[in-house]
């Protein structure tokens, strides 16, 4: 199926999050004296384009098992013809944790429930995306290696075999061979899947797919969170590729993977290989109608790539303590990105102060936020400090802009203002960047918040007064948080000293509430909430600070005397 035609794409959040910050920075080092100047992937073990179909395997953990590199199991040269005569949907394999719905034609999966979470409509989560289905078929469709089409056979009805926790299929026309078996396990996220496929007798190497979507698709953006994804042992990092990484036809990855498969923000489905050996992963671009009805591209994925294919599938929610129990190497799942370093700490404090005190995602990140705050005080009285210094040399400054006011930037003349300036700073020991210290100090635990707000399921639909999901924007009409966050910005930047006088850099700081507002709009409602309670208690530091600290005494500048003695 052809791709379909680009179309534009509306700024992801972490694009707007970073064209904020560089909005915020430009004005914080662009000071009134200087308003005309400027301030100063993926390798893997094998990547190669497979003439594959459009055929998404989704792969996921299972127990502890052998993988998918065992050695085919021969079948017999004439088999015997095996079919069932009626297509038929089968009773549910049910456990405390999952329903898992099969047909016999095709040996497929019908839908996939995870029991414990609820989709955006508040019904029962199914991994199994109905556009996907209705475009490109049930999951864990044979995929032929190195074609680009779905074997027939899964238009063909397979004999269905219940058996303790699960259902073996099995089909023959005499020529063609095929046979799959699905294990579940009480309490376990856990499925063992095998398949086997031959045709005249010779066993044929083929994968397993999952195609058009893995995960929840009722949810903000899904599909931008839907990934083909390889932990890279030899790497040790994770790869991850939307559907654009296979645009112009299906990519596979080989390599001795420790888990590979598919995710969404907070789902995933992954196979888990024991031993040493070589996992193949094809990465699939599928257009899909979205709830306009137009066609996006979607992420699908294969695994397998043998005549004989055992896989150990992790089929769950990406959940952090569930995953260290479950198997150390899935916690490779939550990738926190750079700011892990912080991100990772902080997700711990947060789920500490949640699970230990207040029982609240939402009050857990107020807690946290004051707590950053109070450990960066110190900081923050010695950038007040220096912006109040600022304040009183700005009559100063504004003499120098005088003298110099109207020069371009390529006028040599702006060399002599410079010098001028860093003069007047040198002589009253005044640091132009002390005021952003504390602000830059506070990018990381943003950048950080988002990180874990994007990927802890942890803040799932997890509730805060009136917000109805903290991992989300708030689907009222009028959002709260964001104005709330404008207001209280405007109250910080009144109480702040001014440090110039120049009236375009006073104009672009009153636009500057406005603009975060803007940007923060539509962020999930978990880091507007971060940044509002940074917003009040930086206002209460800040009144205590204009209270108790008197304004520094600057330096009188006596002119030189005369010889004269005049």
């Amino acid at each position: 199926m052809a791709d379909p035609k680009p179309k534009s794409k509306e700024l992801s959040m972490e694009m707007r999050l970073v064209i904020a910050l560089v909005l915020m920075g430009a004005v914080l080092f662009i000071t009134p004296y200087f308003v005309d100047q400027a301030p100063p992937p993926e390798a893997t073990k094998t990547e190669t384009k497979a003439p594959v179909a459009e055929t998404p395997v989704t792969v996921k953990p299972a127990e502890k098992s052998p993988v998918a590199q065992t050695p085919a199991a021969p079948v017999p040269q004439e088999v015997a013809a095996v079919a069932a005569t009626e297509e038929q949907v089968l009773a549910p394999i049910e456990t405390d944790l999952y329903r898992i719905e099969f047909t016999n034609k095709g040996a497929l999966i019908k839908s996939w429930v995870l029991k414990g979470f609820k989709d955006a409509s508040g019904k029962p989560l199914d991994l199994v995306s109905d556009a996907g289905v209705a475009r490109v078929g049930y999951p864990f469709a044979i995929q032929l290696k190195g074609s680009s089409e779905l074997s027939p056979i899964n238009e063909s009805l397979f004999v269905a075999t219940p058996v303790d926790g699960g259902y073996d299929f099995e089909f023959s026309d005499g020529r063609t061979y095929a046979k799959k078996t699905f294990r579940t396990k009480p309490g376990s996220y856990l499925v063992e899947v095998t398949s086997q496929y031959s045709q005249n007798g010779t066993p044929t190497k083929h994968l397993l797919a999952w195609r058009g979507g893995f995960g929840d698709s009722t949810g903000f953006a899904a599909a931008d969170t839907m990934h083909s994804i390889v932990f890279d042992t030899a790497e040790n990092k994770l790869v991850v590729n939307d559907a654009d990484y296979a645009k112009s036809g299906p990519q596979t990855r080989t390599g001795s993977f420790a888990f590979a498969g598919l995710e969404d923000k907070y789902f995933a489905i992954v196979n888990l290989p024991s031993g040493t050996g070589s996992t193949e992963l094809y990465t699939i671009n599928d257009p899909v109608p979205d709830a306009e009805g137009k066609d996006r591209p979607i992420v699908g994925g294969a695994i397998g790539g043998e005549a004989s294919n055992k896989l150990t599938l992790f089929v769950g929610p990406k959940d952090y303590n569930l995953l260290k129990s479950v198997d150390p190497r899935l916690e490779g799942l939550i990738d926190f990105g750079w700011a892990s370093f912080i991100a990772k700490p902080l997700f711990l404090a947060l789920k500490y102060v949640n699970d230990t005190w207040v029982f609240n995602w939402g009050w857990s990140i107020i807690i946290v936020t004051v707590i950053i705050n109070i450990l960066l005080l110190p900081l923050k009285i010695t950038s007040l400090k220096s912006m109040r210094k600022m304040s009183l040399l700005a009559p100063d400054m504004k003499a120098i802009n005088e003298k110099y006011k109207g020069l371009s930037m390529k006028d040599p003349k702006m060399a002599k203002k410079n010098e001028e300036v860093m003069a007047l700073y040198k002589k009253h020991g005044v640091n132009p960047a002390g005021g952003c210290l504390p602000l830059l100090l506070q990018f990381p635990f943003l950048f950080a918040f988002y990180a874990v707000l994007n990927v802890a399921i942890e803040l799932r639909h997890e509730q805060w007064l009136w917000v109805s999901d903290l991992s989300q924007p708030e689907t009222i009409a009028i959002r709260i948080l964001p104005l709330l966050m404008i207001a209280s910005q405007f109250i910080m930047q009144k109480m702040t000293p001014a440090t110039g006088g120049d009236p375009m850099q006073q104009k672009m700081m009153l636009f500057m509430p406005l603009i975060f507002g803007f940007m923060f709009y539509n962020f999930p409602s978990g880091l507007v909430l971060y940044w509002l309670t940074g917003n009040l208690v930086g206002i209460a530091q800040q009144w205590v600070f204009n209270k108790t600290m008197p304004a520094p005494a600057v330096a009188e500048i006596i002119p030189p005397k005369r010889k004269n003695g005049r």
